[in-house]
């Protein structure tokens, strides 16, 4: 990879000497349908990740509970050894049940297991970034996260896990943490639509912590809107390169994972870097 490739500008966590490029890629729809099974081509699953880090992309983000662990082991095989520079973020807190469900799972033992997994799949003896998971995909959910982070950072002093991040969170769960590990990001549902985070951002951006948005068009089911069309239009653009352009000039400190299984949609979305909102199409995309 060309050290001179940087995909949206470089972004450090802090109180580390990790930095990553604001674009990486989400590696979740490289699993099957719904986030479940082998994907029905691998070969093209390997190729996309290939294809990733070759354009640029450092950061890339997982969980075994994609699959699950599907999908942490086809990065494994498309991408171990891997090169220095490319950090791995992963998530623990919950499974999947036999039929495709989602459980939250934050008791002791699931956390220490979903880490051990986490590693055994990826092929790595720590892991650059775990980030413990709250909530369910669509939000937060107000409660103590103590006994779990508490043992997050104890397979931190065991080297285990590199750095500790929070997914699915309040500002006052985040603020809390902070008296039991330094917390490296936050992940959270955020694009045009869900603005709910704006000052949390803001906040998170005063002291350094990046903020990496899940969901940049809406979710599962795809934001359709007219003004977003328009725009995208207007820039011989698509709406996700749009949304994602929105999200980088929104603040300095977001990280984006955009995810895809197919190589002509990865070029599509790292090439939203170039693109440059004028104030009037950020108004306009703002009244969404």
């Amino acid at each position: 990879m060309s050290e001179q490739v940087k995909l949206g500008g470089s972004y450090m966590f802090p109180g580390t000497s990790t930095s990553v490029n604001r674009l990486g890629y989400g590696a979740m729809q490289l699993a099957g349908p719904g986030v479940f099974g082998p994907p029905k081509d691998e070969d093209a699953a390997i190729a996309v990740l290939r294809e990733a880090v070759a354009a640029g992309v450092d950061h890339i983000d997982t969980s075994d509970f994609y699959g699950p662990h599907i999908t942490n082991q086809i990065i494994k095989k498309a991408l171990h050894p891997y090169s220095e520079d490319l950090t791995i973020v992963t998530k623990v807190g919950a499974k999947r049940g036999d039929d495709g469900s989602w459980i939250l799972t934050r008791s002791r033992e699931d956390i220490i297991s979903s880490v051990h997994d986490n590693l055994r799949n990826l092929g790595l003896e720590a892991m650059d970034v775990v980030n413990l998971r709250v909530g369910n995909h669509m939000g937060a959910v107000d409660e103590s996260i103590e006994e779990p982070l508490s043992v997050l950072a104890e397979l931190k002093k065991q080297g285990l896990v590199r750095y500790i991040g929070l997914s699915t969170v309040t500002p006052k769960q985040f603020a809390d943490s902070q008296k039991i590990t330094d917390i490296v990001c936050i992940q959270n549902m955020y694009n045009l639509v869900n603005r709910g985070d704006d000052q949390f951002i803001d906040d998170l951006a005063k002291i350094g912590v990046p903020y990496v948005p899940y969901f940049p068009l809406g979710g599962f089911t795809p934001l359709q809107s007219s003004e977003l069309d328009t725009v995208a239009e207007t820039l011989g653009a698509t709406p996700m390169q749009v949304a994602l352009a929105w999200l980088l000039q929104r603040s300095p400190n977001i990280l984006l994972i955009p995810g895809t299984s197919s190589i002509g949609h990865l070029r599509e979305n790292l090439s939203s870097v170039d693109i440059q909102l004028t104030p009037e199409a950020i108004a306009e995309l703002e009244s969404i």
